[in-house]
C-alpha cells in the first residue's frame, strides 16, 4: 500500500481533510504533512484580524495523519473499496506551544505505541516549516474493518 493509496482510504473530504501528503510509513509510524489554506472556513472567525489555526483543527490534523493513515496501514491486509476502515476516536491529551498561521506547512510524525484489539494508541508531535515543536500529545482511536472482529 502506497502513500496516496492510503490517503484514499480516508473518510474525509476538503474542507475537512487535512493530508496533503505521506513521506514515510511503517508498522511502527508515520510522517505526513499538510499545508493550512489561507481560505480555510476556520479562520473566517478565528481571532479577528489576526487568524490562527484552532487547536482543534491541529488536533484533527494530528490524528488523520497520526492515527487515521497509520491505522488504515497497519489495516491494509483486509482492506477494499468495499470494505472501508471505520475510525473512532477514543481519546486525545495534546500540549500546544506555537500557533500555525494560514498557508503554514506542517509536518505531522506519529509512533505507535500501542495496536491492540483494534485499539491504537500513538505518540503524536506536529512541526512548523522551520522544524519547531508546535503541539505534541497523545492519540487513541478504535479501527474497524467488515472483516475485523472488535474483542
Amino acid at each position: 500500500m502506497n502513500s496516496q493509496d492510503i490517503i484514499n482510504q480516508l473518510p474525509y473530504t476538503p474542507p475537512f481533510l487535512f493530508v496533503d501528503g505521506i513521506s514515510a510509513v511503517s508498522n511502527e509510524g508515520i510522517t505526513g504533512h499538510y499545508t493550512f489554506k489561507k481560505d480555510a472556513y476556520f479562520y473566517k472567525g478565528h481571532f479577528k484580524n489576526n487568524p490562527m489555526t484552532p487547536g482543534v483543527i491541529l488536533t484533527e490534523c494530528m490524528a488523520q495523519i497520526g492515527l487515521v493513515c497509520l491505522g488504515i496501514y497497519l489495516l491494509k491486509d483486509s482492506l477494499s473499496d468495499e470494505n472501508a476502515p471505520q475510525i473512532a476516536l477514543t481519546s486525545n491529551t495534546v500540549d500546544f506551544f506555537l500557533p500555525v498561521l494560514p498557508e503554514e506547512t506542517v509536518t505531522v510524525v506519529s509512533e505507535k505505541q500501542v495496536f491492540r484489539f483494534n485499539k491504537l494508541k500513538c505518540s503524536v508531535k506536529l512541526f512548523n516549516a522551520k522544524n519547531e515543536l508546535v503541539c505534541r500529545g497523545q492519540i487513541s482511536g478504535m479501527l474497524h474493518t467488515n472483516s475485523t472482529t472488535i474483542t
